[in-house]
């Protein structure tokens, strides 16, 4: 039995991705895998049903839990309350309880001078990661309460650091730390641990940009201090598997920063 045997998570934006080397290609996969080993049972959101479908197909087969996936895309002109509503609904009707929220879906139009931003693309970053962020936290909060679980959130160094081109992305992912910081405050009292990631990790997307176009690669993407990006199920997806953990209260409303696989708080 696994640590997480008998319990429920709920990972936003887990369409499976792998890499050239068939680990797993994105943050989301990496953590959906790492939760899958230790036995929970999972609830899979994306954009992408393929990919939600391959990811569930493949979890089911080699780890022997069962994962429900729900098309789900938080934006400007959705009703974007009722989206997750029904994911939490369907969730609880299949499951019967949540014992974990892992907001990871982040979509952005990186790479564009804050001047030339435009509205579109500020609400893109804003509905798809603040937005939907704070709608799965109130939809999940009395589930939550009931199994004194875990939320944990992702940021990013964009943020914490002001990465260029990158001005929604940013905003979006420091407003994910605020609203998480007073989660943490409020719902202690409830037993909830509320815990932000901030994740450096090799996906799919960053190999394909490498293979693509090298030298803008060489320019622009830095290899973290430790020599090495985080690996998406290996370092990020078992930090998110120590969240948690019911006894891992000391970093409540923390944030982890995760730099090719060491954690430090900042």
């Amino acid at each position: 039995m696994g640590f997480l045997t008998g319990k429920t998570a709920i990972i936003t934006g887990a369409g499976r991705a792998v890499l050239s080397d068939g680990r797993c290609g994105s943050i989301g996969y990496g953590i959906a895998t790492a939760y899958a080993k230790e036995g929970a049972n999972l609830v899979i959101t994306g954009r992408n049903v393929q990919k939600l479908e391959d990811a569930k197909e493949e979890l089911e087969r080699l780890y022997g839990i069962k994962v429900l996936t729900m098309q789900a895309d938080v934006n400007a002109g959705a009703d974007n309350k009722a989206v997750v509503e029904n994911v939490v609904a369907k969730t609880m009707e299949t499951f019967g309880r949540i014992d974990v929220l892992i907001n990871n879906a982040q979509a952005s139009a990186s790479g564009v001078p804050l001047a030339d931003h435009t509205t579109e693309q500020f609400d893109l970053a804003l509905y798809s990661g603040l937005y939907a962020t704070f709608y799965y936290m109130q939809a999940c909060y009395p589930h939550l309460k009931e199994t004194k679980g875990a939320v944990i959130n992702f940021a990013s160094g964009a943020g914490l650091f002001g990465n260029f081109g990158q001005c929604a992305y940013a905003a979006a992912k420091e407003g994910i730390r605020g609203l998480s910081r007073v989660a943490a405050t409020e719902w202690a009292r409830d037993g909830i641990n509320v815990n932000v990631v901030c994740p450096l990790a090799w996906t799919a997307q960053l190999e394909k940009f490498e293979q693509a176009y090298p030298e803008a690669f060489k320019a622009n993407v830095h290899t973290p201090p430790a020599g090495h990006f985080g690996d998406a199920e290996l370092e990020i997806g078992r930090v998110c598997v120590q969240l948690a953990n019911p006894d891992f209260k000391y970093m409540t409303g923390e944030t982890l920063t995760l730099e090719g696989g060491l954690g430090q708080r900042p």
